[in-house]
């Protein structure tokens, strides 16, 4: 198989590689972290194509499929579960060629779950109740920051894309709860008005996020290209879940809400 649209950020094209040898496949190229001209130009003689998330990377996906007849499909590594169904859909694939696949898959997701469950749940203790605002570049992202969150027990009464279609708009509104505001390339006011009018703990963006959120007394997550530790998988979401709860328990958020005299906390 190929993992198209995986650029490798902080090596988490070595931890996605991993799971699948686990899984007894071999990744033909990953396009295009971690990948030489010889492991490209073998591309074509890949089975299936994972796609990971990412728009700008479906149309080669697609291209491939008319000129090599490589079926490929769309998947997210982040979070424990869009990580295991994205697992769980490449075994189903290769069941039937190679039988056994789901068993070792089952067994793999099983033992991984199992590492990272008592950390999480450690997280999950601290952080219930708290409300996060999502504003990404892409919507499928958005998709698994929901359930990434909703796990760590942190609703989303706003989430938000740059480029999202009215159909991933829909499928927002589908699993997030009701009155969650859904917005489509926001600008900064906007965004902050609705930061501000659902009260939310928690912004998770990019980096020209980052100023709005410190200037309204609101945590904030970097989900941008510059992160420096993986977050994809299942290791990634102890990352994930160890960043947000280090940036929503800091104290200087409760400082901020109480009106603290700043001076005289510097």
């Amino acid at each position: 198989m190929n993992i198209i649209g995986e650029f490798n950020i902080a090596g988490e094209t070595w931890l996605i590689r991993r799971y699948y040898e686990e899984m007894g496949i071999r990744v033909v190229s990953t396009i295009t972290g971690d990948s030489s001209i010889e492991e490209i130009a073998q591309a074509g003689s890949a089975a299936l194509n994972v796609v990971q998330c990412s728009g700008s990377t479906t149309l080669l996906a697609k291209k491939m499929e008319e000129r090599y007849a490589i079926p490929f499909i769309r998947v997210s590594y982040f979070g424990v579960e869009d990580t295991a169904e994205a697992l769980y859909q490449v075994a189903r694939f290769f069941e039937p060629s190679a039988p056994g696949m789901l068993t070792r898959t089952r067994e793999l997701v099983a033992s991984k779950v199992s590492e990272v469950y008592a950390e999480l749940e450690r997280y999950r203790r601290d952080l219930e109740g708290s409300r996060a605002a999502i504003y990404v570049g892409g919507a499928f992202k958005a998709f698994s920051l929901i359930k990434a969150l909703r796990l760590l027990g942190i609703s989303t009464p706003v989430v938000g894309s740059q480029t999202g279609s009215r159909e991933d708009y829909e499928t927002i509104a589908g699993i997030c709860e009701e009155g969650t505001v859904i917005l489509d390339d926001s600008n900064p006011a906007e965004l902050a008005h609705f930061l501000k009018e659902k009260d939310v703990h928690l912004l998770i963006g990019g980096v020209k996020e980052r100023p709005l959120s410190y200037k309204l007394g609101v945590a904030f997550c970097d989900h941008n290209h510059e992160r420096k530790l993986p977050l994809a998988g299942f290791e990634g979401m102890v990352n994930f879940a160890r960043e947000v709860h280090a940036s929503l328990m800091s104290p200087v958020w409760r400082l901020f809400r109480e009106g603290v005299d700043h001076g005289s906390v510097l």
